[in-house]
């Protein structure tokens, strides 16, 4: 039976130490510690043992495309060498077809593996955040640098500003008036926590509540601590965070869109056995023949040769069904989708994810660092006006830690009253925290609240004119730099050089402030105080006027202040208040009693400023917003309520709940309360509590869209159908875990993500369109050629180069195609939305009809016809032959008086050693003329998939510049192979002149009108069913 952790937060300090058998003042043993290091093992994350290469690169051939390609590979080399053997070839140009398909699937396994390597980073980069060394008292004496991974339950560690914390350890003493632990890359907090060795007698409590535990990752930003350590490695919070990381990637599910291609390719795979197996089986004639009409059914003849041939066509037949370049052509596109996103500051880490952002129907956000700038900043404080219940309100713009990200509205310099200026003293010295910038981000060290303090008094500025103008005329240090280099707050320190701080009294949870005495340029000492405004108004017996004036503080004075900080704080804004007191006398009385003159301002952890309007753009798209965090539900709410989560709601009962209250839930309930429209929040949630949301709304069908830059968002990121870390301030862990990064940490850049995203799928089921209608061509003149028993139009290498290379071009710049103005006004696809339904599969048979009577419509024509539309098919001087002749080209050794004339074909004479030669090597000019109708009627066809359903009237070809030279170039590829002699040799065609090109675009144009038609038709269709549904 595995054995219970012990629960260190629920137990007294003494009970701990009695639990480990350690005394706080000696520490333990090293044989104690040998004894712990036997039953707890080390101080470190597992390393996860990581799949053999071989292992993946077999995993990456488990694909339906890949498996029916890996056969048409393995037939067609096995045909390329029998026939080489029987033909005495050996060249490079026989195994062309196999190499090419075979080099598609190698291409396609390293992309694959490349992408399964990077996944294992996350893990990596949580080993990363662990701390090195720990301060660790044993036998008595303290060992300073002892590394973090010999640590053990018992082990007594102190900790001091700045430390990362090496495990999970108990709180035993504090060895200063306050702790507070910056806890929020791994709880979600927006503010460091306040810590105590006070017991919590909850056995099943949050993380969050557990305030004499400091945590593994965590930093230490105020305050020194003696404490026991409790938990180590992967018993550790960080190590159940790595488990669940593990865990998430072993429950990876397949994007919507290989699903699409997976149920494509069965279908497909289904089709071409059928077809190839009839096209087989109504040759059987041609190979398995009786001496009469009267012999026994087993007196056959059997040839060998001919049943080969005929299979040989039916694997051309399943080649020209395989749209061989449909991997690599989606690969592209995903790969532009990448690059679109790249420039609107979307990073995406793994290709399939750009397409599956299209789709998304819940987006699951966390709000500190995501919906939020994770900076604090004042918003908005308050002083009293020209009486006691008068109130002179100021609002201050910007969100970051930038002193000139904004200002106060309205401000005067020269004007600044007594109490203001005394408020910019308080912010100014009795504060620990300062300002860097790294990678022009603005960060705070200490106290973010604190931080935010300094940067409110860079932008009040000082009454002092020369050494303000002094200032503007040189920019903060900051600005000038790419590194970690801290801000010079030029007004802070004025006020710190003309008031020295002589003593400080630190924050303390029993009188809820923070004190300093500052020697003023007078002499005279003074008190400077900060704190929760109620505790500073209590102590308070006088306040400061606007004009310097100091009053009583009466109880109408202190209803008025309390009834606006009540009414700041419903807002979710965190306010504080201001004291200080002249001629101190005895300070300790005085500081608890005497304190006169108070004025408040609030501070929060500010929306980003785009955030209401993409929420409202998701609202618009169909898209479902749940905002899950680890702060608490008040603060949550107030959020929620400025984005605009809960619009018209008056209410937020049943849409906001803790992660531990949800999970309480009963089954049916929580499915209800996710099915629900609109947004949700849940606050105070913990790791686990996110990654069973997102498993429950995948389970439910939705597309999970997974937000998020802490370490406690990685395990939701990695299960998500697709993960969204911030590229600023997110950790590497979230970043490693996640499928895309935003490099602006913008919450709007995601809505235009998923706009691009549908975008991307829409253009990818125009060249799928694209690709399979001319796909359906080809089987078709394979299968009727076969049906008819002509010689076959098309050889497998010919299908094999239309389906790679002159079909690629075309089909990549669909994937420029322009989004359609309303994209973001429609509803996302659902997941049973067919990638062709009935109407495009209908339009597929038309057009693949078209092109397959066409392609072996010129065939015959070249074979029986002198002439087409005033066109000379025989200028050539080839023979011409009927049409039941050229069916029955298979007996023409038993015809008499058939001796086909030699032909021109470009600069070279063909020539027939046998007559029967000229349906063989002599259908060559044939089998050019069908492969370039072929080409041409798919160059035409790529017109037609600009749109799906608009005319070409509507949207002509210039919309998209770059389809227009994807057509150029493709038909230059064609060219190359007929007009350069080796490679004709190894594609088996001839060059062709004028007249056969006027005879080649004849045929090939009319596909534009047909579609057209049928676009036509659609449009129509379309209008009456919506007119029917509006009745």
């Amino acid at each position: 039976m595995e054995e219970k952790p012990f629960q260190a937060w629920s137990w007294s300090v003494e009970q701990c130490l009695k639990e480990y058998g350690v005394k706080l003042e000696k520490g333990l043993s090293l044989y104690e510690v040998e004894k712990l290091r036997e039953r707890y093992g080390w101080n470190e994350l597992r390393k996860e043992k990581r799949k053999p290469t071989w292992r993946l690169i077999l995993e990456q051939f488990d694909d339906v495309l890949v498996k029916i390609l890996l056969v048409a590979a393995f037939i067609s080399f096995a045909l390329a060498y029998l026939q080489g053997s029987e033909f005495g070839y050996s060249g490079f140009e026989v195994y062309v077809e196999p190499l090419v398909i075979i080099s598609i699937l190698v291409l396609n396994a390293m992309v694959g593996v490349w992408q399964e390597t990077n996944a294992e980073k996350a893990l990596e980069a949580l080993k990363e955040m662990q701390c090195e060394h720990a301060k660790v008292l044993r036998d008595g004496y303290f060992m300073p640098y002892l590394p973090a991974r010999e640590l053990v339950p018992g082990d007594i560690v102190e900790l001091r500003v700045g430390d990362k914390v090496p495990a999970d350890m108990r709180v035993a003493v504090l060895k200063t008036s306050s702790l507070r632990v910056e806890q929020s890359s791994l709880t979600g907090e927006s503010m460091p926590v306040i810590k105590s060795t006070n017991p919590v007698l909850i056995d099943d409590c949050e993380i969050q509540a557990k305030e004499c535990m400091v945590f593994s990752g965590t930093t230490v930003v105020n305050g020194s601590c003696i404490c026991i350590v409790s938990r180590i490695g992967m018993d550790t919070e960080m190590g159940m965070i790595q488990s669940q990381i593990q865990e998430a990637s072993l429950e990876e599910h397949d994007t919507p869109l290989k699903k699409k291609l997976d149920e494509f390719g069965e279908k497909l795979t289904s089709a071409i056995g059928v077809v190839c197996l009839i096209v087989w089986a109504i040759n059987f004639r041609n190979f398995i023949t009786w001496d009469s009409p009267n012999a026994s059914i087993w007196s056959f003849r059997f040839s060998f040769e001919k049943c080969t041939y005929y299979f040989k066509i039916a694997v051309a037949l399943a080649v020209a069904a395989i749209p061989e370049g449909l991997p690599a052509v989606i690969t592209t596109c995903l790969a532009l989708g990448t690059r679109k996103m790249a420039q609107k500051n979307a990073i995406v880490r793994k290709l399939p994810s750009v397409e599956t952002l299209g789709c998304t129907t819940v987006i699951c956000s966390d709000k500190t660092g995501t919906l939020t700038t994770n900076q604090m900043s004042v918003n908005e404080f308050f002083t009293l006006g020209s009486s006691s219940t008068a109130c002179q309100v100021f609002h201050v713009e910007g969100s970051t830690y930038n002193p000139r990200d904004g200002g106060i509205i309205n401000w005067v310099h020269d004007k600044m009253g007594a109490n203001i200026q005394i408020l910019a003293q308080i912010c100014a010295i009795c504060n620990d925290a300062g300002v860097f910038c790294k990678d022009y981000l603005f960060r705070a060290t200490g106290l973010p609240t604190e931080a935010a303090l300094k940067v409110l008094v860079e932008k009040m500025g000082v009454s002092d004119t020369k050494f303000r103008n002094r200032l503007l005329s040189s920019l903060y240090a900051a600005e000038n730099f790419n590194g970690h280099t801290m801000v010079k707050l030029g007004c802070c320190e004025w006020w710190m050089k003309r008031s020295k701080r002589i003593a400080t009294l630190e924050f303390d949870r029993i009188r809820k402030s923070m004190s300093v005495i500052v020697r003023e340029p007078t002499g005279v000492n003074r008190l400077l105080v900060k704190g929760a405004v109620e505790c500073v108004l209590e102590r308070s017996s006088h306040v400061q006027l606007s004009d310097g004036s100091v009053v009583l503080a009466d109880e109408q004075c202190r209803h008025s202040i309390l009834l606006r900080v009540q009414e700041m704080s419903s807002k979710g804004l965190r306010c504080l208040g201001f004291a200080y007191k002249d001629d101190l006398g005895s300070f300790w009385i005085i500081l608890l009693i005497f304190i006169l003159h108070i004025r408040s301002y609030w501070i929060q952890d500010p929306p980003r400023n785009e955030v209401y309007k993409a929420i409202e753009d998701c609202r618009g798209a169909g898209i479902k917003v749940i905002v899950i965090t680890g702060d608490n539900k008040s603060t949550a709410e107030a959020i929620c309520q400025e984005i605009g989560l809960f619009p018209q709601l008056q209410s937020v009962k049943w849409r906001s709940f803790t992660g531990k209250e949800f999970m309480g839930l009963h089954l049916s309930q929580i499915i209800e309360t996710l099915s629900k429209p609109g947004g949700l929040v849940f606050s105070r949630a913990e790791p686990r509590h996110k990654l069973e949301i997102v498993r429950l709304l995948q389970q439910m069908g939705e597309i999970v869209a997974m937000t998020g830059d802490g370490v406690n968002d990685a395990p939701a990121l990695k299960l998500a159908d697709i993960g969204i870390s911030m590229g600023i301030s997110g950790t590497e862990v979230a970043k490693q875990a996640s499928d895309m990064i935003l490099s602006d940490d913008n919450f709007s850049t995601i809505v235009a993500a998923v706009a691009e995203g549908r975008s991307i799928y829409n253009n990818m089921k125009s060249f799928i369109r694209y690709m399979i209608s001319s796909n359906v061509g080809e089987v078709i003149s394979i299968f009727l050629t076969a049906a008819m028993g002509i010689p076959e139009c098309l050889i497998p290498v010919q299908l094999l180069w239309v389906n790679l290379v002159t079909d690629g071009p075309p089909a990549t710049a669909l994937g420029f195609n322009p989004a359609d103005v309303d994209i973001m006004q429609r509803p996302p696809r659902k997941n049973n939305d067919a990638l062709v339904n009935s109407w495009v599969f209908f339009r597929y048979m038309v057009i693949g009809s078209y092109v397959g009577l066409a392609t072996v419509g010129i065939f015959i024509l070249w074979y029986t016809h002198p002439s087409f539309m005033g066109i000379d098919l025989t200028a050539d001087g080839h023979t011409l032959v009927s049409f039941s002749e050229l069916r029955s080209w298979s007996e023409c050794h038993t015809w008499t008086d058939f001796s086909p004339d030699p032909y021109m074909a470009g600069k070279s004479v063909i020539f027939f050693s046998d007559p029967c030669e000229y349906f063989t090597i002599g259908k060559v000019k044939a089998t050019t003329l069908s492969l370039s109708v072929l080409v041409a009627i798919e160059m035409f066809n790529s017109l037609n998939a600009l749109s799906e359903e608009n005319s070409l009237l509507r949207m002509p070809p210039w919309t998209n510049p770059w389809l227009l030279v994807a057509m150029v170039v493709s038909l230059s590829l064609h060219a190359l192979i007929l007009y350069v002699p080796f490679l004709a040799k190894v594609f088996g065609v001839v060059p062709l002149n004028v007249k056969d090109w006027l005879l080649v675009i004849l045929i090939s144009a009319p596909v534009v009108l047909i579609d057209e038609v049928l676009k036509l038709v659609g449009r129509r269709l379309w209008s009456l069913e919506h007119k029917r549904k509006e009745e």
